[in-house]
């Protein structure tokens, strides 16, 4: 499948100023898949580590943070040379080794000429609690799930994706019945990847609804995996409650829609936990619709889900 932020991936590899590439976004959204294939697509050499499978591979940041000390440890690892030009060094999951998210300000410091791509699925909780970040020492990507033009191009209707780029708007009148049926198909499939890749091998929505579950049940164990206990349960009151929210025409989240009595202030640190991890996004109602927004932002807002 085709990920628009290949294109930006393609030109981070071209830039001779660029940085260490850190790649955030939810769990699911294809960060490993298009770390691989970009590495795959565009150099003769991948050096991959995964610190969440690979606890090992943790141990090449403890004693120091020399960059030419830590390539020789992945060299050993990986079993080749890792060249500067020719390979591309993958840190996947790296919210899971600090002393690793640490040293990429030393590789652009110290030895810029290795290109490396870092991801993390729960970053923006890891530098909540105090864990070091590298600050203007990275460049950064976001990657989010599949939008309707990628889900387009995924099932091979590249056309609808380039008229509706185009906006031509003479054809878009033609083919209206047909794009209104695949964003009707974009709407109960979403734009997780596992589960647009299902679509397009089976065209089964059973199958789709089953991989979805199995996406909602691995965010559950998120909860309990990294929250402080206390928390879990406002978090998931939150999550339980959005498919309710937004089904109805509530111009604004009902905090006694999740819990009778519920107020704002016990669930601060719900939102913001789930806002941190993109799994929500929170929009404030803006009734002015001036530069910048969050200067004619209200405190009401709706809380959407990550994916449509």
């Amino acid at each position: 499948m085709q990920r628009n932020l290949l294109a930006k991936l393609i030109a981070w590899k071209q830039n001779e100023a660029r940085k260490p590439l850190l790649i955030d976004g939810a769990r699911q959204v294809g960060k490993t898949w298009l770390m691989q294939e970009f590495g795959k697509t565009h150099y003769k050499k991948v050096a991959y580590i995964n610190f969440e499978l690979d606890v090992a591979a943790r141990a090449f940041f403890e004693n120091n943070l020399y960059p030419e000390a830590i390539v020789n440890q992945i060299e050993y690892k990986v079993g080749f040379k890792i060249g500067a030009e020719d390979t591309l060094i993958i840190f996947d999951e790296i919210q899971e080794c600090n002393r690793a998210l640490a040293s990429l300000k030393y590789f652009c410091e110290n030895a810029p000429q290795y290109q490396i791509i870092a991801a993390g699925s729960l970053l923006g909780v890891a530098i909540h609690q105090g864990n070091s970040f590298p600050v203007g020492k990275v460049d950064r990507l976001e990657l989010y799930p599949m939008s309707f033009a990628e889900f387009l191009n995924a099932l091979d209707e590249k056309r609808y994706e380039m008229i509706i780029r185009d906006k031509n708007y003479r054809y878009l009148s033609v083919i209206e019945s047909e794009l209104i049926a695949r964003l009707k198909q974009y709407y109960f499939v979403g734009g997780m990847p596992k589960a647009v890749q299902t679509f397009v091998q089976t065209g089964d929505y059973d199958q789709v609804r089953n991989i979805q579950r199995d996406i909602l049940r691995d965010y559950g164990s998120d909860f309990s995996k990294h929250i402080d206990a206390p928390s879990i349960p406002r978090v998931g009151l939150i999550w339980d409650s959005l498919p309710r929210q937004l089904a109805k025409e509530n111009k604004q989240f009902i905090y006694r829609d999740m819990k009778e009595g519920a107020r704002a202030s016990q669930f601060e640190s719900a939102f913001y936990w789930l806002e941190r991890v993109g799994l929500a996004y929170k929009i404030n109602r803006i009734e002015t619709p001036s530069l910048p927004l969050a200067a004619y932002g209200k405190d009401v807002f709706k809380l959407y889900m990550l994916d449509v």
